[in-house]
This record gives C-alpha cells, structure tokens and sequence, in this order.
C-alpha cells in the first residue's frame, strides 16, 4: 500500500475510533469502574517517572541558563525563565512523551494480546462492544489524568529549578519565587492545560488502534507496540506545534 495512503486510512481509522468513543459516552452500559481502575493505573502508576522528569528538567534549565542570565545581569528572572518554558511546553510535552513510553506500550500490548488470543473476538460474539469495554475507559481516563500529571511535572519542576538556584548559584528562594509569581499568567496556566487534554487523545486514540488491528500473533504484538509508542511520539510533537500556535492566536500566549 502506498504509503501516503496508508497513512491517510489509518488517520481515519484512529479517528472513528475517537468518534465511536466520544458517541459512546451517551449510551449504556458506561463502565465506570474500568475507567476509575485506568485512571489510578494512568495517574498514580505515572507519577514518580513524570515527578522525577519534571525535577530534573528544571533543575538543568536553570544549570544551564542561569550563567547567560546572570551574564546579562538578569539573573532576578531565573525563575520566569523557568516556569514560563516548564508551563508553557516542555511540562506538557514531556508528560506525554512519558506517559507514551509507559501507558501506550501497556495498552498496545494488552489489546494486541487480546486480538491474537481471540479474546476481542468472543467479547464481540458475547454482544460486548470492545470500544466501550477497552477503548473508551483508557481514553477517557488519559484525557482526565495526562493535565493533572502535567500541572505535578510543573510543580515539580519549579521546585527542581529553586533547589538549584538556591544551593548552588546562591540565589535567595524568595526573589526566584516573586519572579515565577510574576512570570506566570493565566493564559500561559490555561495553554498549558489544553495541550495534555488533545495529547491524552492522541496517546489513547493510536496505541488503542494499533492494539485492536494487531496481526502476525505474538510478533505482531511486539510490533504494535513499538509502532504505538513511535507514532504517539511524533504526534504529539506535531500537535505540540498546531496547538501552539492555535493557543498563541486565540489567548496571545507567548506573544510579548
């Protein structure tokens, strides 16, 4: 097949499983318990890798920009600095880069597993939608988890970027905390919560289609799991781009 399209079916694809999802939502039997079970999996089982990438991509902001800023004898705005990239992107697109790693390799890998031991099937023979039993609950709980672990990475990674300044530039807390407070608006704390909602889409939507159209047996589902991971990646990374400039258009964040 060619591969423009390819590309062009499994971009539909993707998208009617997003739509059989949403359309879902209004229909019984809604399976909550599942999603509560996906979400503790999503959000609690993530949170040390996202809390640990966010510490220390704060920490090396500062190690890295801090000399430049003192250089130019603007030092007092280390903490702007900081906060406005954490916030703005890396906290949201390194929270789906990781979640990606971690939670789209374990649903491609569960659904592909499923297919070539033809559990989808007799769920299916059954009368159980797979959508609304497997699909929805892990979208559902990636859309409703991936912003609040990106507000913990932020955090985190504001308190990683004090630690250094403090302890070893010898900046004192209070002027690099004034300076986050006064760097930080609304518009950038909105941005910053709308991006991991259409990266939890992104993320649930691909690695739920890769592991239902899993073939080849257990090859195959090795190979679904390497091709979710990979292509989660690169689009949240091209999102990453539209959103911005979407966000940068509609609330004028990042235009000074």
């Amino acid at each position: 097949m060619n591969p423009v399209t390819k590309f062009l079916f499994e971009l539909q694809e993707v998208g009617l499983l997003l739509w059989g999802v949403l359309t879902g939502l209004f229909r019984k039997p809604r399976y909550l318990d599942e999603v509560i079970k996906q979400m503790d999996l999503i959000g609690v089982g993530s949170l040390p890798i996202v809390l640990l990438t966010g510490f220390f991509t704060g920490g090396v902001l500062i190690l890295q920009t801090f000399p430049t800023l003192q250089y130019y004898g603007i030092h007092s705005e280390a903490g702007r600095s900081v906060a406005v990239s954490l916030i703005r992107e890396l906290g949201p697109v390194l929270t789906a880069l990781m979640v990606s790693g971690r939670i789209g390799s374990a649903i491609s890998a569960e659904l592909g597993s499923m297919v070539v031991s033809q559990q989808i099937d007799a769920m299916r023979a059954l009368g159980t939608d797979p959508v609304k039993k497997l699909v929805a609950p892990r979208v559902i709980a990636l859309i409703v988890m991936l912003p609040l672990l990106t507000v913990a990475a932020d955090i985190f990674g504001i308190i990683g970027g004090g630690v250094i300044a403090s302890y070893i530039f010898d900046q004192d807390q209070n002027v690099f905390i004034t300076s986050v407070r006064n760097g930080i608006t609304s518009n950038d704390l909105i941005g910053g919560l709308i991006k991991p909602f259409f990266f939890g889409m992104v993320i649930g939507g691909i690695s739920c289609h890769k592991g239902l159209s899993t073939t080849g047996g257990t090859v195959g589902v090795g190979l679904s799991t390497i091709n979710a991971v990979v292509l989660s990646s690169i689009w949240v990374i091209i999102f990453d781009f539209f959103l911005a400039k979407a966000i940068q258009s509609i609330l004028g964040v990042g235009i000074i």
